[in-house]
């Protein structure tokens, strides 16, 4: 039987778990939602966790968790949040599509980390929409719901009433859109800085996965040369001189590049330098040219054109959402 439910306030939040669940998703909704913030001088959410059956739930690593509430707490929540499913080839329970569907119908918001989009998706919560899940899952939601336009590349995506995001990190991601979405950039830079994580890429847009640069070994030419460019970002950076960092032909480089990464050598680079230019335009005043040129863009609106096909905003207007307080 669920326990009685506290009093609503303004921003009410139900979080869904399951047994047999991961803690990090949970964990970052917990971590956002449920800790009070009276620093912030602004009123914070009422985070509620429930499960379809309220009880112990079994979790990865070998303890239990004790949910107090079933899907009923849904039935009254401003937000809500399904963190991941049990099972992304299993059938989601009927009880929970109900609920997903019925919130949705009365207005709540509706978001879902990971594999979460398995569950709006069997609800019919993403049809005809872009949305979003971890890497690994994309083709597998994309071929078990056509209707859904999943697009693999991005960290969430936001379709107001309903919200995907990428898997594990890529929750906080869009849980700090949500905190910006409510409360404004202040705000969520607050929460940001709390977390020691970056505030994020400007609300509502694509937000793109850069790739990552995987750790130098001696045995890694690639990951030498990526090395090498990143100390020489703001420096003239050629294939030729990555291959000749990595002791390689260009096209013997050109080939294992695109096997480990996925991209090309100078696509890489271009993000790597738009990655560089987001702390000077939080953080600093200097001309959008100043930091075009520091980070090694030939030109202003060179940098404009890749920072906008990356971020899906302007350079002045990042600056503007994010610069943050002295």
């Amino acid at each position: 039987m669920s326990l009685p439910f506290p009093v609503r306030r303004a921003r009410t939040v139900a979080a869904v778990a399951f047994d047999g669940m991961a803690p990090f998703e949970l964990g970052c909704v917990v971590e956002v939602f449920g800790i009070p913030r009276p620093e912030l001088e602004v009123p914070w959410y009422d985070l509620t966790v429930c499960a379809e059956t309220p009880g112990d739930l079994r979790i990865v690593g070998g303890f239990t968790m004790r949910a107090g509430y079933g899907l009923d707490a849904v039935a009254w929540a401003d937000t809500v949040v399904v963190p991941a499913v049990a099972d992304v080839r299993g059938e989601v329970s009927a009880e929970l599509v109900a609920t997903l569907r019925t919130a949705h119908e009365r207005g709540a918001r509706i978001v879902s980390i990971c594999s979460g989009a398995f569950a709006l998706a069997a609800a019919g919560l993403l049809d005809g929409r872009e949305a979003t899940t971890h890497w690994r899952y994309a083709g597998l939601l994309r071929e078990r719901f056509p209707l859904v336009r999943v697009n693999p590349d991005v960290l969430y995506v936001d379709g107001g009433d309903v919200l995907t995001s990428a898997g594990s990190a890529a929750g906080l991601d869009l849980l700090l859109h949500l905190v910006r979405t409510d409360h404004g950039p202040a705000v969520a830079n607050s929460v940001a800085r709390r977390l020691v994580i970056p505030p994020h890429r400007e609300g509502g847009q694509a937000q793109f996965v850069q790739a990552p640069v995987p750790p130098v070994e001696g045995d890694d030419a690639v990951a030498a040369a990526m090395a090498w460019a990143l100390d020489r970002l703001a420096e003239p950076i050629t294939v030729a001189g990555m291959a000749g960092a990595a002791h390689m032909s260009q096209r013997t480089f050109l080939r294992h590049f695109a096997r480990q990464t996925g991209t090309s050598p100078l696509r890489w680079v271009i993000s790597q330098r738009i990655a560089a230019s987001l702390e000077p335009l939080a953080s600093g005043s200097a001309p959008v040219e100043e930091v075009a040129a520091a980070v090694g863009f030939d030109s202003a609106v060179t940098f404009r054109h890749h920072f906008a096909r990356t971020m899906r905003t302007s350079p002045s207007a990042y600056r503007r959402a994010f610069r943050r307080s002295p």
